[in-house]
């Protein structure tokens, strides 16, 4: 009993002192506020915008202050969205497409827009449709990623004010019906045909060329033989000519009975021709042929 009343009469004389510490204690717990690193706190004074706590240990006036909205900046993504967008040619496509954002001024976010991924998939909706409107169905093809570039910037435009910043636009898919799927393939293999028949006849216009140029060339290599036999021929006439014009009729005569014998021992030469009949006048060209060059000796 005396250890109880002990500590009745101790509890009673330092019950302020505890309250007080307790009220400390509440105090720092209230005032003190840590922020994750992937987070931003909004802070509001009696309703209103007081500040934005950054990462790490922050101060606050305790029951004046008080964390309104914890606010993650990590990068987001959108579920992706399909929406119909008719092009400049009058084609239906259906683009399926994708949008990564993150959150850099809550403040913004928080007090000027209620629903940010229906207010920035609606944007890019609209944005899209309005895009892909000014092209034809083969630019939206061939140019998906200046697409890409251009929807990007103008969504970053459009939801400046609601402090975000888009970090990457995507289209993931541009989907055709089914009437056009199969006018595309009809246009696709015609162009297939055509270049087909195109190389074919490019392939039969090479052959002629090349045709027409052998001709020539073997014309061209014929003519230069002919034409030095030609040169050969008037050289060796006129050698005979000079000799004849020199020695006179005796040269002329010497050159005919070595024909004359040439072309008697051509016939001896041939397949089956054992007997070979000479004339009287070879045999006198013969005679003649010994004496010019008896006489030539």
């Amino acid at each position: 009993m005396d250890i109880e009343a002990l500590l009745l009469n101790a509890l009673e004389n330092n019950l302020a002192w505890l309250l007080l510490a307790a009220l400390v204690v509440i105090l720092i717990v209230k005032a003190v506020k840590i922020v994750p690193q992937s987070e931003q706190h909004v802070v509001e004074r009696f309703g209103r915008l007081r500040a934005v706590l950054g990462p790490g240990i922050n101060m606050i006036v305790p029951f004046i202050d008080r964390v309104a909205h914890r606010i993650s900046i990590l990068e987001r993504q959108l579920p992706t969205a399909s929406q119909d967008a008719i092009t400049r040619d009058n084609v239906l496509v259906q683009v399926d497409t994708s949008v990564f954002y993150r959150i850099i001024q809550p403040e913004k976010t928080v007090y000027r827009i209620r629903d940010v991924d229906s207010a920035i998939s609606t944007t890019v909706a609209g944005i899209v449709r309005a895009e892909i409107g000014k092209m034809d169905l083969d630019e939206v093809q061939a140019n998906r990623s200046q697409l890409i570039t251009t929807i990007k910037s103008s969504v970053e435009d459009a939801v400046d004010d609601w402090g975000i910043e888009v970090t990457r636009a995507e289209i993931l898919d541009v989907n055709l019906d089914a009437a056009t799927r199969a006018a595309m393939m009809q246009q696709l293999n015609a162009e297939r045909a055509r270049r087909a028949q195109v190389t074919e006849a490019e392939g039969s216009k090479r052959a002629v060329e090349l045709a027409a140029d052998a001709e020539l060339y073997a014309s061209e290599q014929t003519a230069k033989a002919r034409r030095v036999l030609a040169d050969a021929e008037a050289y060796a006439t006129q050698v005979v000519a000079t000799a004849i014009n020199e020695n006179g009729l005796e040269a002329a005569q010497y050159q005919i009975a070595l024909k004359q014998v040439e072309a008697v021992g051509a016939m001896s030469s041939g397949a089956g021709n054992q007997t070979v009949i000479v004339p009287a006048e070879a045999l006198a060209a013969f005679g003649d042929a010994f004496k010019l060059l008896k006489g030539r000796t």
